[in-house]
C-alpha cells in the first residue's frame, strides 16, 4: 500500500491537467503505455497523432538515440504549440536501446528556440520539458 501513495501519477509528474490537448509524436513499440492510459484519463481524451491541425497544449516526442535530427523535430513539434504550451521530450533512460545523452537535448533546444526548465525520470524513461520563451512585454 505504501507505494502505490508514493506514485504518483505519470500524468500529474508532467503537469497534464483535464481539458488540455496533447499530441504524442515518435511512438513505437517500446514506449510506455501505462503513461499513455495515465494522459489520456487525465487529459480526457485520446493523444492526437502528427496530423492533427488542432491547437496543442503538450507534445510528448518520445526520442531515441537514431531517430533523426532533434533539432527538426522539434521545430516541427513547435508548429502547432499553444504560446504557453510545452513539449515533454522522452527518452530512454541510461542504459536502455536508444539512450539519448541529455547535452543532445539540452543543445537543441535553444537551436530550436526552446528553453528547458526541468527533467524527471518515469519508469524506463526521462523526460526533459522545453518551452517556448515568454516574449517580453511591451512599454509605452
Amino acid at each position: 500500500m505504501v507505494a502505490a501513495a508514493d506514485d504518483q501519477n505519470f500524468a500529474q509528474k508532467l503537469g497534464i491537467t483535464h481539458g488540455m490537448v496533447v499530441q504524442e509524436l515518435g511512438w513505437d513499440e517500446d514506449t510506455n503505455d501505462d503513461l499513455r492510459a495515465d494522459v489520456e484519463e487525465t487529459s480526457g481524451s485520446e493523444l492526437l497523432d502528427e496530423d492533427s491541425d488542432e491547437v496543442i497544449d503538450v507534445v510528448l516526442l518520445w526520442w531515441r538515440d537514431g531517430d533523426g535530427d532533434l533539432v527538426d523535430e522539434l521545430m516541427e513539434a513547435i508548429g502547432p504549440l499553444a504560446d504557453d504550451g510545452f513539449i515533454w521530450v522522452l527518452t530512454p533512460k541510461t542504459g536502455n536501446d536508444g539512450h539519448v545523452d541529455p547535452s543532445e537535448i539540452a543543445e537543441s533546444a535553444p537551436t530550436a528556440g526552446l528553453t528547458q526548465t526541468s527533467a524527471i525520470k518515469l519508469g524506463e524513461w526521462s523526460a526533459s520539458r522545453l518551452v517556448q520563451p515568454k516574449a517580453p512585454t511591451k512599454q509605452r
